[in-house]
């Protein structure tokens, strides 16, 4: 029991959520600058500015960095795996998005009005734009050199 208490002491996990937090805080004041709204579901949401995925992948791999010596193999591995976390969410998980927008459109203008299916919207806000991804990375960066 004291390991998995020990677990919640890491930093470079606290550090990791902290900027996937931070990130996902930032989503919700940005929706209410453009949309005067405040939309507290945008806290546990996928998609938007920036991209927490990457805010938390690159901060994981900036305090293993800063902790392990850049030049360590767990250092390498962890910049790989962000690297591919933040390549997935502009790249696969966007184009999902976009996929699921003309589904949703297909549904709304031809089956729903004959009545030909019942199914719920897909949701589209799923993936990121390049900026959004790398907005998401600064962040990551700087909440880790601010922690470690």
């Amino acid at each position: 029991m004291y390991s998995f208490v020990l677990l919640f002491q890491n930093p470079i996990l606290i550090t990791a959520v902290a900027a996937w937090f931070s990130a996902q805080t930032l989503k919700i004041i940005v929706v209410m600058v453009l949309t005067k709204k405040i939309d507290f579901k945008r806290f546990i949401s996928a998609g938007g500015m920036p991209s927490s995925h990457s805010a938390l992948v690159t901060s994981m791999a900036t305090a293993i960095g800063k902790i392990e010596g850049w030049s360590s193999p767990i250092t390498a591995l962890a910049v790989v795996v962000a690297l591919i976390v933040m390549y997935d969410a502009a790249g696969v998980r966007r184009s999902a998005g976009k996929q699921a927008e003309v589904i949703n459109k297909i549904i709304e203008e031809f089956l729903r009005p004959q009545r030909l299916i019942k199914e719920e919207r897909l949701k589209e806000l799923i993936g990121h734009t390049p900026t959004e991804v790398f907005a998401g990375g600064i962040l990551g960066i700087i909440i880790a050199n601010i922690l470690i």
